[in-house]
């Protein structure tokens, strides 16, 4: 905010324009001609004589005199206006700085180049002396003449939130990403995206904080942002032990484990929902990262809850499928693909749920979403983008387009 207050005073400096002599003009000079009122013209060059000499004060004591006189002409009008503006910054004066650049405005005389140069000018000092409301306003109608002002559409959701119009805020973001995308081709800052979903979220703006999550993802898929937008989603879904897998399913998909908590907590669950061999694949790769100790005291209960497991469970799968396919419906096969799965064997899985789906009695959201997983795993996009479209259900639904983020950026 300080860079544009700076930004906006420099460019003030060079909006001020060297007035013409107040003098009848040669009819060989080129340029505007004015014709001021005969009370009028006397104090113009009693003003522009002061402010030669340097004299600011005196040359706004003088310009205030020919403000006074009645029956002004609009030649007096946008002289005096730009005579004052010339004045108040030799003299230092922002108060008077600013009256006189909006008596420039209102006289329709401004050239469209430092028509905008004013109105921004107008939006700084304001900022300066933190009339927010104002600044904004200024700002918004400085991006009407600049849409591809990407930086200034930033500090305006900065302004905006500030005044607690949060959704306007998070739009002009989005707004301004949208503008640096198609301008120049180039994706903006990581920094706008992830003000945008902070401001959202804070806010408890839904639909906003859905729709900057996706598009921080889609942008920069780091393993912090998935994990970000991934707590984010679950604390919202407020969902069960099965959603909770799927979530840490595809936060573990793209990284986005982090530290002892996520992998306990992602162990435990597996080992409730009755998945041994996934349990111990997350404790195991969750040792080798470093993010578990060995020595944890919550370890050696869980280890000794389905270590001795899980060969008798991966030797049980093959007997499971003969008896899905016989089943009335599809539970058994839904269960036995959730166990391929947390044995990564990914075409099984995907194998089952489309059994268990084909005779229905089960959850097909949960069905779908996991097929897609699986199916993505093994390089089959398309089969997998075609299982997300069924995916349409809350809370699986949102869900479901944060896996196809991570699908589309599957080689």
């Amino acid at each position: 905010m300080r860079k544009l207050i700076s930004v906006a005073v420099a460019a003030l400096a060079m909006a001020s324009i060297s007035q013409p002599a107040v003098a009848q003009k040669k009819k060989e000079e080129k340029g505007p001609t004015y014709k001021f009122s005969k009370a009028v013209q006397p104090l113009l060059a009693k003003a522009q004589a002061a402010q030669t000499k340097g004299d600011g004060a005196g040359a706004l004591a003088a310009l205030d005199e020919a403000r006074a006189v009645e029956n002004r002409n609009d030649d007096d009008n946008y002289m005096i206006a730009m005579m004052t503006l010339n004045a108040a910054i030799l003299a230092k004066d922002n108060a008077r700085i600013e009256s006189a650049l909006e008596g420039a405005l209102a006289t329709n005389r401004l050239t469209e180049e430092d028509r905008g140069k004013f109105i921004r000018n107008l939006g700084a000092l304001a900022l300066q002396r933190n009339d927010y409301p104002k600044a904004t306003s200024y700002f918004e109608q400085s991006l009407v003449a600049n849409p591809g002002d990407t930086q200034l559409q930033v500090e305006v959701a900065e302004l905006q939130r500030r005044q607690g119009q949060n959704q306007k805020a998070v739009q002009s973001l989005q707004a301004a990403i949208a503008t640096q995308e198609k301008t120049t081709g180039q994706q903006a800052d990581e920094s706008w995206y992830r003000r945008a979903l902070a401001i959202a979220y804070d806010s408890k703006l839904q639909p906003e904080v859905i729709s900057s999550g996706e598009a921080l993802l889609k942008a920069y898929p780091s393993p912090t942002n998935w994990r970000d937008v991934m707590i984010i989603y679950r604390d919202s879904a407020k969902g069960d032990d099965q959603l909770n897998l799927d979530i840490l399913r595809l936060m573990r998909a793209n990284a986005a484990l982090t530290g002892e908590r996520d992998y306990a907590e992602f162990a435990e669950t597996a080992a409730l929902k009755g998945f041994p061999g996934e349990s111990k694949a997350i404790i195991d790769e969750g040792i080798a990262k470093g993010a578990i100790k060995p020595t944890a005291p919550w370890l050696k209960d869980i280890l000794a809850a389905v270590s001795p497991k899980v060969a008798a469970d991966q030797k049980s799968l093959p007997g499971l499928e003969k008896e899905s396919a016989g089943a009335k419906d599809g539970k058994l096969a839904f269960g036995t693909g959730d166990a391929y799965l947390g044995y990564g064997e990914w075409a099984k899985a995907a194998a089952m749920y489309k059994l268990a789906i084909s005779k229905g009695g089960i959850d097909t959201n949960a069905a779908n979403l996991r097929m897609a997983f699986a199916l993505g795993k093994t390089g089959d996009k398309a089969g997998a983008n075609q299982a997300l479209g069924a995916v349409t259900a809350a809370p699986r639904g949102q869900l479901a387009r944060y896996y196809k983020i991570w699908l589309d950026k599957q080689a």
